[in-house]
Parts: structure tokens; C-alpha cells; sequence
């Protein structure tokens, strides 16, 4: 709008002011039953949300673009404008009409961002919700997090642009804030969600002194993040976002916690997309890791699970005892009862979160109601089992009697959807509500005994009482029987027929009955928020006892899967090295109709790569991811699809398995290939466990070879990390001869008359030929190309020129001269080379001289 604000009505001032203070977002302005749009906003709306675009009279001489939304169907076209990252701030009626010269005071209440949604319809049941801030200084990021649907705060750092793709492809976040004076990778500038923020909000000291504000402390010692000033940094931004967005009190952020990468087994980007742990790129979750692990019952549960894969642990006591726990309910069977119990209770995380936020509806409360009453059978179920885990979580779960009690009592047992109607308060939990009730809900019966009284007392039986909507409650007597009207009736209105009355009695009681509904609907508003009061003031317990029971809720998923999947527990030892005993695809071996062929690892220090050759199609992909995936499991607590797994300590899991060009950045195939494998070598060491399939496919085959080689032999002989290594590049076989920590093992394939049949099993030693041309033909190459290929084939092995009927010969190739090698020998050279000094006579020297002259000379 170009006018100025004065030359609009005054409820569109209101309307400006508040989109003045909002400009970058969408303003849901409150009347009556709408939430409506005006200008470039209604525009914007109509386009995303598909509704009409209409006007609304004039302001300032033009018409008002406008369209709107329903007030009890809003949380529908919120969660649509979320999902495209949109951002909406929420303008109520704050006012009372009844106090109000002119437009009813408004203000924005809250803004709803991608980020900071808690509302149940606007969210993902089974996935955290992630708000994400990120610091630079230099080649350190920090970063900070909150999940506020659930009240998770977290702090980190990492160097260089690889640790931070690594952290943003493990958090996944809805929405998160950058400074805009920072040139950012690409990484982060197409993160979907993203909010620049000016620099101011990333000071430091201003960071410092409003995290100390907000969790009332002196310093944040307590919060173990010494030495972290660009996390602090971008803790400062995250906090004073939230704050700006909510508008209320955030008693569920209780405190800040740090990850730490020395804590986890570090996974870069490219890594947790080859592995597929809970992304696949069909989209299809049930061919991810998560997709075959997930059968948690809680939706708690289920997120902590996510977070528990996407950040396995290096801890092994913390590990032994998550497995112990697993098998002392397999043992004991108490998985399957107590899988039953957590069935029945409904997502308190984020329950607790909207009572903190005084967001929580009716149901809200009664799903809490039950899952408290439901916490003493769950530590009932395993409070017998000699396990320090379940102990600990025993004692989180605590004791919360007097507030199920409570809610129990105030809460009716189906609660309606929300509280602005009433019917949510239980009868007996409070007297005045409860007087209240009777008089709007027993007015009639309450009349009728009236009447009969004044009859029995006037004497008048044509006597009746009666209500008008415009003059209330009456007595009415008919005119001839108006005489006798009792000295204390007051004559209220006159009609044809008749003389209306209200005596003190009745107007006593017109006024109750009048105003109880109303003053019951505010009662029960001020009774709800006396329980949002006093489940606040327990809100540190209940969170923790929330968490337990999600914790739980993984434990005994766990351990149903291990049972149905048929896993066992690995053993976590200091001793290096990985020894894997029939170990299966945990996702191949689901997917697929015929049994999976198992197969073992063994690497340690005599043992540190396995070069590992064999047909396409045969098997190496998975061989390798399956026992990434078997060491990931193990390293969550969880047991896994083997015999027998005995894992010694791993720092790292890198994967280098395909490639595509990645346009966005300007990259082909190969140097994706080359970036990721730089990755690698830069960054394993020898507790990392490497994945590398087919290096240097990407370019000419002699560079290619050479590539892989020289990468092959790094990782062997100075990384000495865990290393499986497949390749096409029979050559790289030798390196089994040259270097005793590394092995070679194939895998098989026969051919059945026309048909070739592939094997699956891993064998020690080198494969004899990769059947190249018999996968082709598998995949339906015309028979005559399949033919053409076998015998070009036959031709080169054999160093003869290809010859076609249709076509000149065609030598076969020479050596390629690559375009950093040195060049090849000249014929004087391979001469001088050749001869032997020591054997030759002067006459022979001199003969020898000449010759070499003349070929120099070309001669």
C-alpha cells in the first residue's frame, strides 16, 4: 500500500499497524468466525490454498483484495501453509466488544513457522521438528536446536563444510536461521525453511547474557558449553526466535544439552544416504533401515528410535547395558505385556510441551490422565528384571498419583475437542461450576415449581410464568383476573390479554439463569487453567517421565524385533577388529521372496581390507552395506540380523558407493566420485570402517586403475582402516601378494545353459571374470548386440583387430597415454635400455653408438 495509513478506516489502520510489525509473513487477521487476508497477502493465500480471492468495499478510495479461512477449519490450512515453509502470524481479538469505541483491540498472538509448530494437526507423529541456528566463525559452525513440540535443546560444533553437511543431513531441519553477512555453502542456502537474520542477532555477548536471563544463571557452566562461542552464538538467535515467534512463556526449555562428535560414530551426508537408514529415494520408509526396525507403538517412541540410528553411540557400557536389557525381556517374554501397556499411552512429549506453551486442549489432558494412571503397571512389568537400565528408567517414570488423581477427578472421561465450549470439567470437582450448571441446565423444572407455587399462594390457577427474549422471565394473569395480582408483583409489561409481573424472587433468579451459562463457561476456563497451572509446576518430572517411557517403548521394540527377525546380540569388545558370522541385509533379506544368502566378515589387524570382486548383480553392494548396517545397529544398542557379531571400537563409517552429477554445484560423476573418496582418505582412520565400490569407474581405464590402486593402498597401508573395496579392476587383485593385511574374496556366479545364476555367497580369493555380457543380456539387451559384444570381446583378450562386415577393422587398443603420466619411451630409449655394457666388446660399443645416432636421427 503506497497511501498513507491515515486515509484508511480505522479497522484497517489496526489492520496495517499489525501487518507493519509482520511484513515478511502471512497475517491471519481475526473477525468473528474468519481469520481473513487483505492485499498481497489474500493474493498469496488464494494462490497457495486454492480460495477465493474476493474484495471488501473501500479503504483509502480502493478496493481491498481479500479472502479468508474459517476459525474452527484454520489448523487445516496452517498445516498446508507449513508444509509449502510458510509462515503465519496468528492476529486475535483481544479486546471486549462491550468495553470498545470502535475496532475491537487486536494483536498478533503467536507466529507459526515450520519450525516452531507444536499443534498436533500441524505435525508429523513419528519424525522430530527441528528449528535449527547456525553460527560461522571462519571454517567453525555452531549449532544449535530445539524440537519445541517437545522442549529438546541442543548445542554443537564442527569443522569445515563436510562436518556440517554431516550434521544438517543427520538433523533434517524444518526450518533454521543463518546470519545474512555470511557466505554459506549451498548446502545451507538451499536448505527448504531458511530465514536470514541480521548479524546483531548472532553477538556473542548478547547471546550469552539473555541464555543466562532466560534460565536464570549466573554463567552456562552448568550446561558443559565452555569453549563453544559459536554455538553459544547461535544458541542466542535460536532463543530470541522462539521467543519472538511464541509471545509466552517456554517453561518446557528447561536447559541446554551438547552432543559431541567424540560420542557417536561419525557418518557424513553421502554415508547416511548410501546406507538408506530412514530415507530411500523412491520415498518409500518401508525399504529404509527404519522402515524394517520401526514397530515402536508410542509416536515418542518412534522418534527417539529415528534419533537412535541417526546418532549410533561409541559408548560400550552405555551399549551393554541397552543390550542386556534387550535380553533379559526376551528372556522373560515381558516385551510383548509390556508393549501392550505403552499401546495405550498417547504422545505425552508433546502433550507436556503444549500444557507449558497453555496450548493444550481438552484431550490433550485426558490422554495424560491416562498414560500417568497407566505408569505404575509399566514399572510393575519391569521393575523384577535384574537390568541397571530398566532400574534407572523405573525411577524416572516416578510416582505421579496425586495428579492422575486430579485430573481424574476434574476431567471427564471423553472430553470434547476444546475447552471454549464447556462440558470439559467433571461434575463435583467444583461446587460453584457445579451450582452453575444446575441453574442453566434445571431452569424449566425450577419454573414449574415456581408457577405451582404462586398459584397455591395467589389463588389465581390461570396464573403461568414464562420467559420473553426481549423482557426476560413473568408472571402473567390474564386481564380479568389482574386484580388479585399479590401487592409484591411488579407490573413488567402490559399485552391484549394480559398483565406480565416480575416479582424479587424471579428477578432474582432471571438474573442467575441469564448469566450462569456465560459464568459458567468462565469458571471452567479459569478451572482449566488451574490445572495447566499445577501440571506445570510438575512439568521437569513428567518430562522425564515421558522420555522413560519412550525409552522403553525402543527397548521393547527392539526387542520384538530381534525375536520376530530372528537377530542376535553382538558382542562390543576394546580388541580391534570386526568379525561377523552369517551376517544378512537386515532390508534385502524383508524385501525379497527367496531366502537371503548369509555371509561372514572377519577384519582385524593382519586382515584390514578385502578386495572383493564378482559380476554386477552378484551381491557386493549388499555385502558391504550389510555390514555397515550390522555394526550401526550394534552401536545403537540394538541387536543384529548375524549368527554372531564381535565388534571391536569404530570411530567412523564412510561409504563411496555410486555417484551421479551433482548439477546444482557444478560437478560430474566423477568428481562427485573423487570429493567423496578425498573424504574418505583424509578423515579414516583405523577404527573407521570404509565402504568403497567400484573407484575410478568415472574416467579412462587407466587412470581409473591407477586411481584405485593408489586410493586402495592408502587406506591399507597408511589409514589402516576396516576396509571393504569393490572392484572391476581384476588388477587390484595382486595387491593380496604385495601387502599381507589385505585379502581378496569374490563373489560367485554360474551359468545354467543360457541362463546365469548368481550365487551370493562370499568366497576367499579372486573372482575369475566379472560376466559382464551375460548381465546384459539379463537385462534385455537385443540378442545381436550380445553377440557383437562377445565377439569383440574374444578379439581383445587376445590383442587381434575387430573386424564387421559392415565396418573397417578396428586394432585393437594401444596403451592410453593419460594426461598427467610421463611420456612413453622413445625407440632410442627402449634401445639403450636394452643393451648390457659389461657384455659387449669396444667393436660391438661402437657399432652400438652408430646405430643409436641413426635412429636418432631418423634414419
Amino acid at each position: 500500500m503506497t497511501q498513507d495509513a491515515t486515509s484508511h478506516t480505522p479497522f484497517m489502520r489496526q489492520y496495517l499497524a499489525a501487518k507493519a510489525e509482520h511484513p515478511d509473513v502471512l497475517l491471519f487477521f481475526r473477525m468473528g468466525d474468519f481469520y481473513e487476508l487483505f492485499y498481497d497477502d489474500a493474493r498469496k493465500a488464494a494462490r497457495l490454498l486454492d480460495i477465493t480471492l474476493t474484495q471488501r468495499g473501500q479503504s483509502a478510495g480502493a478496493p481491498i483484495p481479500m479472502a479468508g479461512v474459517p476459525y474452527h477449519a484454520a489448523e487445516n490450512y496452517l498445516a498446508r501453509l507449513v508444509k509449502l515453509g510458510e509462515s503465519v502470524a496468528i492476529c486475535e481479538q483481544v479486546g471486549d466488544p462491550a468495553l470498545s469505541k470502535g475496532p475491537v483491540e487486536r494483536k498478533v498472538v503467536r507466529i507459526v513457522t515450520p519450525g516452531t509448530v507444536t499443534d498436533a494437526a500441524l505435525l508429523e507423529d513419528r519424525r522430530d521438528n527441528l528449528l535449527l541456528s547456525i553460527a560461522a566463525d571462519g571454517a567453525r559452525y555452531g549449532l544449535a536446536w530445539v524440537d519445541l513440540s517437545t522442549g529438546r535443546f541442543l548445542l554443537s560444533e564442527v569443522n569445515g563444510a563436510e562436518g556440517l553437511a554431516a550434521e544438517l543431513a543427520r538433523l533434517a531441519p524444518a526450518e533454521t536461521l543463518v546470519g545474512e553477512d555470511v557466505a554459506w555453502p549451498r548446502m545451507v542456502s538451499s536448505l527448504p525453511g531458511l530465514r536470514k537474520r541480521q548479524p546483531w542477532h548472532f553477538d556473542g555477548a548478547a547471546a550469552l547474557r539473555e541464555l543466562c536471563r532466560f534460565f536464570k544463571v549466573r554463567d552456562l557452566s552448568g550446561f558443559g558449553v565452555e569453549g563453544m562461542p559459536v554455538a553459544v552464538a547461535a544458541a542466542g538467535c535460536l532463543l530470541g526466535y522462539v521467543e519472538e515467534t511464541q509471545k509466552s512463556a517456554l517453561p518446557h526449555l528447561s536447559g541446554m544439552a551438547v552432543e559431541s562428535a567424540g560420542e557417536t560414530i561419525a557418518m557424513d551426508a553421502a554415508t547416511r544416504r548410501n546406507l538408506e537408514i530412514d530415507t530411500h529415494p523412491t520415498g518409500r520408509t518401508e525399504h529404509t533401515l527404519l522402515g524394517v526396525l520401526d514397530e515402536t507403538v508410542t509416536p515418542m517412541g518412534a522418534r527417539l528410535l529415528r534419533r537412535w540410528l541417526n546418532r549410533p553411540l561409541r559408548s560400550q557400557p552405555l551399549l551393554r547395558e541397552r543390550h542386556q536389557a534387550i535380553a533379559l525381556l526376551l528372556d522373560t517374554r515381558r516385551h510383548l505385556s509390556l508393549r501392550e501397556r505403552l499401546r495405550g499411552i498417547g504422545d505425552l512429549e508433546r502433550i507436556l510441551a503444549r500444557v507449558a506453551l497453555r496450548s493444550a486442549r481438552p484431550r490433550d489432558l485426558s490422554t495424560l490422565r491416562d498414560g500417568l494412571l497407566a505408569a505404575p503397571s509399566l514399572r510393575d512389568e519391569i521393575a523384577a528384571l535384574d537390568s541397571p537400565l530398566l532400574h534407572a528408567l523405573v525411577s524416572r517414570i516416578g510416582e505421579h498419583h496425586e495428579l492422575a488423581a486430579l485430573l481424574q477427578r476434574a476431567v471427564i472421561e471423553q472430553p470434547p475437542a476444546l475447552i471454549r465450549d464447556g462440558g470439559v470439567i467433571a461434575d463435583g470437582h467444583d461446587a460453584e461450576l457445579d451450582e452453575l450448571r444446575r441453574l442453566s441446565t434445571h431452569a424449566d423444572q425450577y419454573l414449574v415449581e415456581l408457577e405451582e407455587r404462586e398459584k397455591a399462594a395467589s389463588g389465581i390457577t390461570s396464573l403461568k410464568v414464562g420467559y420473553n427474549r426481549v423482557h426476560g422471565y413473568y408472571i402473567e394473569i390474564g386481564k380479568g383476573q389482574s386484580g388479585r395480582a399479590p401487592t409484591h408483583y411488579t407490573r413488567r409489561q402490559t399485552t391484549k390479554n394480559a398483565e406480565r409481573y416480575i416479582t424479587e424472587e424471579l428477578k432474582g433468579f432471571e438474573d442467575k439463569v441469564l448469566s450462569a451459562k456465560e459464568r459458567s463457561l468462565m469458571r471452567e476456563r479459569a478451572l482449566y487453567e488451574a490445572l495447566l497451572d499445577t501440571l506445570i509446576e510438575q512439568l521437569a518430572p513428567l518430562k522425564s517421565a515421558a522420555s522413560a517411557m519412550a525409552e522403553l517403548d525402543v527397548l521393547a521394540n527392539l526387542a520384538e524385533r530381534a525375536d520376530v527377525l530372528d537377530w542376535a546380540q553382538p558382542e562390543l569388545t576394546e580388541r580391534d577388529g570386526l568379525r561377523i558370522v552369517r551376517g544378512r541385509h537386515p532390508v534385502v533379506e524383508k524385501v525379497r521372496d527367496d531366502p537371503f544368502e548369509p555371509n561372514d566378515l572377519c577384519l582385524d589387524d593382519s586382515r584390514r581390507m578385502l578386495v572383493i570382486t564378482g559380476p554386477n548383480m552378484g551381491g557386493k553392494s549388499t555385502y558391504m552395506r550389510q555390514n555397515a548396517l550390522i555394526v550401526l545397529l550394534a552401536h545403537i544398542g540394538s541387536y543384529v540380523p548375524a549368527a554372531e557379531a564381535c565388534l571391536g571400537p569404530v570411530d567412523r563409517i564412510f561409504t563411496r558407493i555410486g555417484a551421479g552429477d551433482d548439477l546444482s554445484r557444478g560437478q560430474s560423476t566423477f568428481m562427485v566420485e573423487m570429493t567423496e573418496t578425498a573424504n574418505i582418505l583424509h578423515n579414516a582412520t583405523a577404527q573407521s570402517l570404509v565402504l568403497m565400490d567400484e573407484v575410478g569407474r568415472g574416467t579412462s581405464t587407466y587412470d581409473g586403475l591407477a586411481l584405485a590402486r593408489a586410493a586402495a593402498v592408502h587406506l591399507a597401508a597408511t589409514s589402516r582402516a576396516y576396509t571393504l573395496f569393490a572392484t572391476h579392476y581384476f588388477e587390484l587383485t595382486a595387491l593380496a601378494g604385495e601387502m599381507p593385511c589385505v585379502a581378496n574374496v569374490h563373489l560367485d556366479a554360474v551359468e545354467y545353459g543360457d541362463q546365469l545364476v548368481f550365487m551370493h555367497a562370499v568366497k576367499e580369493g579372486p573372482a575369475n571374470r566379472s560376466f559382464g555380457l551375460q548381465v546384459a543380456a539379463l537385462a534385455g539387451l537385443p540378442p545381436t548386440v550380445v553377440a557383437d559384444a562377445r565377439r569383440y570381446l574374444a578379439a581383445l583378450e587376445q590383442g587381434q583387430q575387430i573386424a564387421h562386415a559392415s565396418a573397417p577393422p578396428v586394432a585393437a587398443p594401444t596403451p592410453q597415454m593419460g594426461l598427467f603420466s610421463p611420456p612413453l619411451p622413445s625407440v632410442v630409449e627402449e634401445s639403450l635400455r636394452a643393451l648390457d655394457p659389461d657384455a659387449m666388446t669396444p667393436r660391438d660399443a661402437l657399432d652400438a653408438l652408430y646405430r643409436l645416432h641413426r635412429l636418432a636421427r631418423g634414419i
